[in-house]
């Protein structure tokens, strides 16, 4: 299995683009779980297609666009939608997919929707490439962390899926002493290193537990 952990939707700037296109090829076909959305935002399938659907979707074209420049046609794309897909249909575009990929939201809320749509053992069991932006990179962890913020006022460990179980993970990082703050509890606790991948300029790859750092993307131990 290959892991790719970001920041952002936009996987072909310059400075990741010649990493990911080794991986990212124009034949697979990819599955987009759109599930991080905030509830406080995002109440019905109205709301999620302003997000995600074409034409009118905020996240649609950067998300779609980013992978045409890998050659991946917009045909090869779907998108698992929490309001009108099913468990059945969720699962089938899931087994279909060569990668699955987790865009950004809250991370906590997008395994308990996972758990819902009973999709959890789909993507367990995916055997391609998984790759996430900041809560679907976090979410690719055994365990993750979640420094406090407007969405999080508390620190807090969460469970994730298992592929990725050797480091923590700091998203977003700006050098802020909340997140300093975090990153030394984390280390202090857990006696495990902590990859801070810098605001929309770090990224990682982890290739049958190779671990490879791209852009920006401080080691803390």
């Amino acid at each position: 299995m290959i892991n790719i952990l970001t920041e952002g939707y936009d996987i072909n700037a310059p400075w990741l683009f010649d990493a990911l296109k080794a991986y990212v090829r124009p034949s697979h076909r990819v599955a987009v779980v759109a599930l991080a959305f905030r509830d406080s935002v995002i109440k019905n399938a109205d709301d999620w297609n302003l997000l995600y659907a074409k034409h009118v979707g905020k996240y649609y074209d950067g998300i779609v666009g980013s992978l045409a420049d890998y050659g991946i046609a917009e045909q090869k794309i779907t998108f698992i939608n929490y309001f009108t897909d099913t468990p059945e249909t969720a699962n089938q575009k899931i087994r279909n997919a060569d990668i699955l990929y987790f865009p950004g939201g809250l991370p906590d809320r997008m395994m308990q929707r996972i758990r819902e749509m009973q999709i959890y053992d789909a993507i367990l069991h995916h055997n391609g490439i998984i790759l996430g932006y900041s809560a679907g990179a976090l979410i690719q962890l055994r365990e993750y962390h979640l420094t406090p913020d407007k969405d999080y006022p508390a620190f807090g460990y969460y469970r994730g899926f298992p592929f990725v179980d050797g480091f923590y993970l700091e998203v977003h990082y700006e050098g802020d002493p909340e997140q300093n703050e975090s990153i030394a509890r984390v280390l202090r606790e857990k006696r495990k290193p902590v990859f801070a991948t810098h605001f929309m300029s770090g990224a990682i790859i982890v290739n049958d537990g190779k671990i490879e750092r791209i852009g920006n993307v401080t080691a803390f131990s």
